[in-house]
């Protein structure tokens, strides 16, 4: 269950072998409208899929946190004991790790009068374990009857590990070993304007390599498809290039460490790359892959409330004061967390623990960057009055 009310559902599109979450909002909010893409499954038109849903990204609420200095730009050893240029050094170590995904789907075949498999689309993935294990995008394998990597000249059939739709996360496995895992870094000391390099396979063109940098920190976006929510947090925004294709592909800074795996694009409206994509933080996607390894399935932080955001036609009706902003309480869930601490339908939440919660995205992120059990205060809009509540996180695999 979802700490949410579902947002209205999407106009009517054709779907391609695989969907895109909605489109974000750059800061300014002058661009509303841009259709973003998952950059993961190129079809035999080379689509990945645009979702018109009417959701927006917002201004970040998180400061960085800086654990550690990241890599300045300069030049690496790699492993070889050789020196080279800095992106050069990267995908010399990187691009064995990036493999190709190729989508096949079940058919009829006009020439054989019988039902077959045949490519549809393709993906990017990062192997994070020498006996098999790579970690990609859901929905790039999502709709797949059969899925194909690329391990160096050979065609190898993977299974799925374990998926998970609501952080749009998956781990498929191939029968190999000795396969060369992805260095993994850390998100968390990512700087903005930092070098970054992208690997992946745009338009099923693997082992493909761009750069730019990081443009921004803690994104965030909300999607629906197909009645499943998607909560993608504390995004890495860059414009190194990438295409369809690109999803489940590895965001690598100078040290050739992994920083990110490659999920969305926001464009202009042709399916190709307008400077500003979109990666799931490495810290984040490694604790989802742990959990979907062991067991086939990812729990989530769970509040227990379902929620609309307060917009001034809201506000009005509710009679709250003038320029109020967060999450309204429309139901909470019996037993839940947020019925434990005393939350009630018709609270506006405007706070979470100490993060400013302005509409639902923010109230998911700030959610879903919690951890299970953990305790966060809420502040609540009641009537007239602000009260403060305090509400130990449960886990959604209980709903």
């Amino acid at each position: 269950m979802t700490d949410s009310l579902l947002p209205p559902p999407p106009p009517a599109y054709e779907p391609p072998p695989a969907y895109a979450p909605a489109p974000p909002q750059p800061a300014s909010k002058e661009h509303r409208g841009r259709a973003v893409f998952a950059a993961g499954i190129l079809g035999g038109v080379l689509g990945a899929a645009l979702v018109a849903s009417a959701v927006y990204l917002y201004p970040p609420t998180r400061t960085v946190v800086t654990k550690a200095p990241v890599s300045q730009p300069g030049k690496i050893t790699i492993a070889t004991g050789t020196r080279s240029e800095p992106v050069e050094a990267v995908a010399i170590k990187v691009t064995p790790s990036v493999v190709n995904i190729g989508i096949e789907q079940a058919g009829y075949n006009p020439y054989t009068g019988g039902r077959s498999t045949q490519v549809v689309g393709n993906g990017s993935g990062v192997i994070i374990r020498a006996d098999g294990y790579i970690l990609t995008n859901n929905h790039v394998v999502e709709k797949a009857d059969r899925i194909v990597v690329r391990i160096g000249d050979e065609d190898v059939v993977a299974k799925v590990v374990g998926t998970d739709p609501s952080t749009d996360l998956a781990v498929i496995k191939v029968d190999r070993t000795g396969l060369v895992p992805a260095e993994l870094g850390a998100s968390d000391s990512v700087k903005v304007g930092e070098t970054v390099v992208a690997i992946g396979s745009p338009f099923g063109l693997d082992k493909t390599v761009t750069t730019g940098i990081v443009s921004a920190l803690h994104r965030s976006n909300l999607s629906q498809d197909s009645g499943t929510i998607t909560q993608y947090t504390n995004l890495i925004q860059t414009d190194a290039a990438i295409n369809p294709g690109n999803s489940g592909g590895a965001l690598a800074d100078l040290d050739g460490r992994v920083i990110g795996i490659n999920t969305l694009i926001q464009t202009g409206g042709a399916q190709q790359s307008a400077g500003i994509g979109f990666a799931i933080p490495i810290d984040f996607a490694r604790s989802i892959a742990d959990q979907l390894i062991a067991t086939g399935k990812a729990v989530h932080p769970y509040l227990g409330v379902s929620m609309a955001t307060v917009d001034e036609s809201v506000a009005a009706q509710m009679a709250l004061p003038v320029g109020t902003t967060g999450a309204l309480i429309e139901d909470v869930v019996v037993g839940s967390p947020a019925e434990k601490c005393g939350m009630k339908s018709g609270d506006v939440l405007v706070s979470l623990a100490g993060e400013p919660i302005t509409s639902v995205e923010d109230a998911f992120a700030a959610i879903r960057s919690r951890k299970v059990g953990q305790t966060v205060e809420l502040v609540v809009i009641r009537g007239s009055s602000r009260t403060t509540l305090s509400a130990t996180l449960g886990s959604d695999s209980a709903t």
